[in-house]
């Protein structure tokens, strides 16, 4: 489903004391950004908050307000502090519901793994009106309702959360990139990266610059929507640095 002329902005909102402490490394960002991009969405703005209900909605708020899909990550676990599904039915004004199939997916996994408690059973509350999000890996679901999508703070359990919402979402093209690399210091092609730039305003030059093998370089990142535009911006660019006598890497260094 794709609407070519739009573009599709989402938030994301990364939810734990563990994040914000350093205790755990977040690499969801990075995995939903690259997901989203496939999607014909733009990951535009991220968030991360602490384990405390007044901040998680404020952030629900705000993003889902301000984007056309708000995606969270962490707090929907079995234990006391996992307060995401609370705050969501909180930011939207609705009560916090068992979802019925919920708990009939929580009750056949771990039927061999001890039973449903009622730390287990936490995982199938849903803000009252949501959906759910397969999860082929621990049998706890994701949740969906509206344009809000919450999932689990482990990476692999997000990936295959991400997998089954592949092709169900609205969005615009595809953003296309290309890279180009060069030994040389970005300072000294800024100029350039800028007039190529303006040049082509259908797309956008990263510029990520990189210290290796005792020398300076880096590597051009160009984007866009369309592989025509993309193409040409590209082919302006490399013509530019070869210009100034500097050897160009296609697929960066």
């Amino acid at each position: 489903m794709t609407s070519p002329d739009k573009i599709w902005t989402a938030g994301l909102i990364v939810i734990g004391d563990e994040i914000l402490s350093g205790r755990t490394h977040d690499k969801n960002i990075a995995q939903v950004a690259s997901w989203l991009q496939v999607q014909g969405i733009r990951l535009v703005e991220v968030r991360v908050v602490p384990d405390i209900e007044a901040r998680i909605v404020a952030a629900v708020e705000a993003l889902r307000a301000e984007h056309d899909y708000c995606f969270t990550t962490g707090g929907i676990g079995p234990t006391h502090d996992d307060i995401t599904v609370d705050a969501v039915a909180t930011a939207l004004g609705v009560p916090v519901v068992i979802h019925p199939e919920a708990r009939a997916m929580l009750e056949r996994y771990y039927a061999t793994r001890g039973g449903l408690n009622e730390g287990r059973l936490r995982m199938a509350r849903v803000p009252e009106g949501a959906e759910l999000i397969p999860n082929r890996m621990s049998g706890a679901p994701g949740i969906r309702i509206g344009n809000l999508f919450l999932m689990a703070g482990v990476p692999h359990i997000t990936a295959g959360m991400l997998d089954a919402l592949t092709g169900t979402l609205e969005g615009g093209a595809p953003l296309l990139s290309e890279t180009l690399g060069c030994w040389v210091a970005e300072s000294e092609v800024a100029t350039l990266l800028r007039e190529v730039e303006a040049a082509h305003p259908a797309c956008q030059i990263g510029s990520y610059p990189f210290f290796r093998e005792g020398r300076v370089g880096a590597n051009f990142v160009i984007r866009s929507v369309s592989a025509e535009d993309l193409a040409r911006c590209s082919a302006a660019l490399a013509e530019g640095l070869d210009a100034q006598g500097l050897a160009v890497t296609a697929g960066g260094i």
